[in-house]
């Protein structure tokens, strides 16, 4: 099976389609062997009064060398990123269903479930505390830690408030505060998501996750996949 082929097939599994870039050679290129060819007309026809230098000759051809060799490297750069882009096209495919931790100030509390997530601490921490609020920025929860070492701290939220009810389902703003070196310091929060689905977008766009409840954000801004 071609890589052709087998590009196409991770696009249509994708549901994507991928547009034929790919140009017929027009029958005006002027080849290596058409310009010796010229080249020879030009010595054949020289004033002989005037004759072609050396020095010509020669700069002609490795311009015409420089100009192929160029075009070669075009060439097989566009084969690589073809590659990437298919190898891009294969991890698309896994992560379909997944959970990947991502660096956001958003979550979502499933029906019946738990939000998650995790802090990485890059030093012990006091008073380390997770804040959930809503859309409107009321206070729903506060989860306090304490005082934590250095590492990965990881929380989780079932949904419920500083009253005792419970929140109902939705999208939730989630941030994190600890003391360090007598300071309140705002940390990093990174929340578990699902992936939906993916898209592979065409040129520097390049391959987003589209994650249950929080909307796209891009491959590079996933810290870990589950």
């Amino acid at each position: 099976m071609s890589t052709d082929s087998v590009t196409n097939d991770l696009y249509a599994s994708l549901g994507l389609a991928q547009k034929d870039t790919k140009a017929d050679k027009s029958s005006n290129e002027l080849a290596q062997e058409d310009f010796l060819e010229l080249m020879v007309a030009q010595l054949t026809h020289q004033d002989p009064f005037k004759p072609m230098e050396n020095g010509d000759f020669l700069s002609q051809m490795a311009q015409f060398s420089s100009v192929s060799g160029l075009d070669k490297l075009n060439e097989s750069f566009s084969a690589l990123s073809a590659s990437m882009t298919s190898n891009q096209a294969m991890q698309a495919g896994a992560l379909v269903d997944r959970e990947v931790l991502v660096d956001t100030n958003l979550g979502l509390l499933p029906q019946g479930g738990t939000l998650n997530g995790v802090v990485d601490l890059t030093s012990s921490a006091g008073a380390v505390t997770v804040t959930v609020k809503d859309a409107t920025g009321a206070l729903i929860k506060e989860i306090p830690f304490g005082t934590q070492p250095k590492g990965r701290l990881e929380f989780s939220w079932d949904g419920s408030t500083e009253s005792g009810d419970y929140a109902p389902p939705g999208v939730y703003r989630i941030s994190t505060e600890a003391v360090i070196d007598s300071e309140n310091i705002m940390l990093p929060t990174l929340i578990a998501a699902r992936v939906d689905s993916v898209n592979l977008g065409p040129g520097q766009q390049g391959l987003t996750l589209n994650l249950d409840g929080l909307g796209s954000v891009a491959f590079g801004d996933v810290a870990q996949i589950r």
